[in-house]
């Protein structure tokens, strides 16, 4: 396949991966408990480390008071709190409790099994060829992500000091 072929042919990627992603999501988020967006910035935070809440209102696209009301409720389920900033200790970052942890474990395997039970009502030959799909999918999605997560800092380096 020649090049301009293939890059005639990006947006109808990106839309087929972007519907994909959408499809997972909805088909295997349990919506009882707990938001998309607690659930997200609980695993940004068992990922990433501590993190200051604007720059973590920041990373999950929402407001800083949005956050702030999440990272509250959060902090009174036990799944967060607030710690002094060991580097600075004028500032207090939000983190991960074990309890938090435990709740998203137990949620991976629920969406676990969930994916499984639906895949295994597919005919065997269906499952090896997204077996095989998601073998060659996964690591270039990842490195794709990896490399926009190390690009955007430098694209962000006017906002440092204009934390609210």
């Amino acid at each position: 396949m020649d090049q301009s072929h293939s890059k005639d042919r990006l947006p109808e990627t990106a839309r087929a991966l972007a519907d994909l992603a959408s499809a997972v999501v909805r088909a295997v988020t349990d919506r009882r408990g707990m938001s998309f967006t607690a659930a997200s910035a609980l695993a940004r935070l068992e990922r990433e480390g501590p993190a200051r809440l604007t720059a973590l209102a920041t990373a999950e696209g929402v407001t800083q008071p949005s956050m702030t009301q999440l990272v509250q409720r959060l902090e009174r389920q036990a799944l967060a709190l607030r710690i002094d900033d060991p580097e600075d200790g004028r500032v207090t970052l939000v983190a991960i409790t074990d309890t938090g942890r435990e709740v998203l474990a137990e949620r991976r395997q629920q969406r676990d099994a969930r994916l499984a039970d639906l895949l295994s009502a597919l005919p065997d030959e269906e499952q090896h060829a997204l077996a095989a799909a998601m073998r060659t999918a996964l690591p270039l999605v990842q490195r794709m992500l990896q490399d926009d997560t190390q690009q955007r800092p430098l694209l962000e380096q006017d906002d440092i000091g204009s934390e609210r």
